[in-house]
């Protein structure tokens, strides 16, 4: 079998592939203990009910434990060594001030505290000659330091080590032989830029003690779920761990461990290949991705190609790994509305997640977007998951007639639930011009894919706003990051910097191969050692170029002219270009993709367009301030070809669509929804 999980704030989504037919199941997280929903998983779905001799078990995760132990500050405890001198290159970091009139800001605090900040006496100068030499002494006062701090987890960042690292590999020897688990800068990321270094190596570090014992915990329930299948013979049973990097494509579970901070975007990550997949299947290659889930919105540009960036800030950390360029928001089914002092209407970031969750879930007491639906009409009382979780709206109208209680000018129970879902609109419509029209982009000229449990009940309206032409809704939209993960590739991605300039073409061009050569044969040994070979590998070449006395980079093919194609892209991301000004290859990359056997999406032929027999029954819903009968389609009902026309809502497993007065809805023949605005 062949499992992919992605472990929300609120749901745990599963798509898993057996005897050739991919089937879906959802259960709510368990957010103090995220791999115990995972158990539950493998449990569910009967492992060892395939009828072939061996039990084998490929499990491929998305997760949100190194984004979560971030946000809450509850990673490992760290000590930082660093060349003598730059011990608060983490307290002083750029000097940005994140709000510029605000005298009362503070600032974060470092993840690693003075106190556990060592300076070792040793120097490489900026051209890589060795200044002052790292003693054997020396190493052991480090040794003898971190071991008096109380540190778990070590950090080894010293200065200009990408271009020298033996200082830093005899250090991480002698530390790694004390017992600590050790995170080594140039092994990291072998870059310039000493804060952003710094501090990626520090929260890899960070995050090193808890996705080791989260990822043992995966591997065990794993082991034990084809343990329990029944085989006779142990040679028959295998399980192998794999999980979601941010930058796209999965890396295996121990390497997952050693160098968690390839994963703190790990979920979204999958919701961005998922959503690339899917419309390329349809024909769709300029795409917004738009992912709603219980607690964040996240949505990200496709334009063929995923767009990725080493310039990502979590919860005001740089983190400088290739991550697929995503924006979020707190804006989920979870997000809780309430009023400010001046009376004004809030909703989000704060969610009510899986515990105690929306108030008709039956717990919550505190009014969200998923109750607002459910007064609206948009969602029924039978529930969700196909019934299997219940929704209470008699409970739903009590609180949130508490909540109402004395505001002025709110009349009904309808207008707060209305209230509720434009401003949360809003919010969702601010991050799409982010990522759309801020860059340049107009959102005229894409699809928008619309996932997640609560994606479809926004879809339209969003697209209506932005006037985006077309919304598709897949198929399994409320495990849509499931379904890219459990269609990813294995990647890999290493770089160097090499700060050259740029004298002719053929010239760089030969200065930079023996850079590319020495990329090549390091990720071709990885790539080997997981098991791929030949054409299953495919090899790409990056390089960061920039114009010379600036301070940043962009990222270029490093195939034919790549110096026009710079300039290129600095016309089309900047609104200009200078071809006669010198340029820099800052840094080469390299991108490795082990091709993982293809997973079929059937396609159906297209048939009748009378959707009618798929109306399981009828309800008031609210649109526009307005009650209106509309039909309720069964989704697992609709065949290729159907036509629906709103108002009307399709209900299924993983999520509910709705769509509004004046759009029509077809079913294309991988049985995705295409929504259009009536007469287009």
């Amino acid at each position: 079998m062949r499992v992919a999980i992605d472990t929300g704030g609120t749901f745990t989504d599963c798509l898993f592939l057996r005897d050739g037919r991919i089937e879906i199941l959802k259960i709510p997280s368990a957010r103090s203990d995220p791999a115990k929903a995972i158990a539950d998983v493998l449990q569910q779905i009967a492992v060892g009910a395939s009828r072939s001799d061996k039990a084998e078990l490929d499990l491929l995760c998305g997760t949100t434990v190194g984004t979560n132990a971030i946000l809450e500050r509850r990673g490992g405890r760290v000590a930082l060594v660093t060349t003598a001198g730059f011990e608060d290159v983490l307290e002083i970091g750029r000097q940005a001030r994140p709000r510029l009139y605000d005298f009362f800001v503070e600032r974060l605090e470092p993840l690693v505290p003075s106190e556990r900040r060592f300076g070792a006496r040793e120097r490489v100068a900026a051209d890589g000659k060795v200044i002052a030499p790292l003693s054997p002494a020396e190493i052991s006062r480090m040794v003898r330091r971190v071991a008096a701090s109380g540190a778990s987890s070590i950090a080894v960042c010293l200065l200009f080590s990408f271009l020298r690292p033996e200082h830093e590999r005899a250090l991480a020897r002698r530390l790694r032989k004390a017992g600590y688990a050790v995170s080594v800068s140039h092994e990291i990321l072998p870059e310039f830029r000493e804060f952003e270094r710094t501090s990626t190596t520090v929260v890899n570090a960070y995050l090193a003690p808890v996705m080791s014992r989260y990822l043992a915990e995966i591997e065990r329930h794993a082991a034990a779920a084809v343990a329990a299948s029944g085989k006779r013979s142990p040679a028959s049973r295998r399980s192998r761990v794999r999980v979601m990097q941010s930058g796209g494509g999965i890396l295996p579970a121990g390497l997952a461990a050693r160098e968690p901070v390839r994963t703190v975007l790990s979920g979204p990550a999958g919701g961005v290949l998922g959503a690339r997949r899917v419309a390329a299947d349809a024909g769709y290659d300029h795409v917004i991705s738009f992912d709603m889930g219980g607690t964040s919105t996240d949505v990200a540009l496709i334009e063929r190609a995923l767009r990725t960036t080493n310039e990502s800030v979590i919860a005001g950390l740089p983190i400088a790994v290739p991550m697929l360029e995503i924006h979020t928001v707190g804006a989920g089914g979870g997000s809780i509305a309430r009023f400010d002092r001046a009376g004004a209407l809030r909703v989000g970031p704060e969610s009510a997640g899986a515990d105690p969750g929306p108030i008709c879930y039956g717990r919550g007491e505190l009014p969200t977007v998923t109750d607002a639906h459910l007064i609206l009409g948009r969602l029924g009382s039978e529930g969700l998951l196909g019934g299997d979780f219940r929704l209470h709206e008699d409970r739903a109208r009590d609180f949130m007639h508490r909540a109402i209680r004395g505001v002025r000018g709110m009349r009904s129970l309808e207008q707060f639930a209305q209230g509720i879902l434009d401003v949360v609109e809003a919010t969702m419509e601010k991050a799409i011009r982010v990522i759309s029209i801020e860059k340049g982009r107009d959102p005229r000229d894409y699809t928008l894919v619309a996932f997640g449990g609560a994606g479809g009940l926004h879809a339209c309206t969003l697209a209506a706003c932005l006037s985006i032409p077309r919304v598709l809704i897949p198929k399994f939209p409320g495990a849509l990051s499931a379904l890219g993960i459990l269609r990813a590739d294995v990647v890999k991605d290493f770089s160097q910097t090499v700060l050259l300039p740029v004298d002719s073409l053929p010239a760089v061009t030969r200065s930079l191969r023996p850079h590319f050569s020495g990329l090549a044969r390091h990720g071709l040994r990885e790539m080997r050692a997981e098991g791929f070979s030949g054409s299953s590998i495919r090899l790409e070449y990056f390089v960061e170029a920039r114009y010379v006395g600036q301070a940043y980079e962009l990222l270029v093919a490093a195939a034919g002219d790549f110096v026009r194609a710079f300039h290129r892209e600095h016309e089309r991301r900047y609104g200009y270009s200078d071809p006669a000004r010198p340029v820099e290859v800052v840094n080469v990359r390299a991108r490795f993709t082990g091709r993982m056997s293809a997973i079929p999406w059937p396609r159906r032929k297209l048939g009748r367009a009378d959707s009618r027999a798929a109306i399981v029954t009828r309800r008031q819903v609210y649109f526009a301030g307005k009650r209106r009968e509309t039909p309720i389609y069964s989704r697992e009902q609709l065949t290729p070809g159907n036509l629906l026309r709103g108002p009307a809502v399709a209900s299924e497993y993983s999520a509910t669509t709705v769509v509004p007065p004046g759009w029509t809805v077809r079913v294309d023949e991988f049985e995705n929804l295409i929504a259009t605005p009536s007469g287009t």
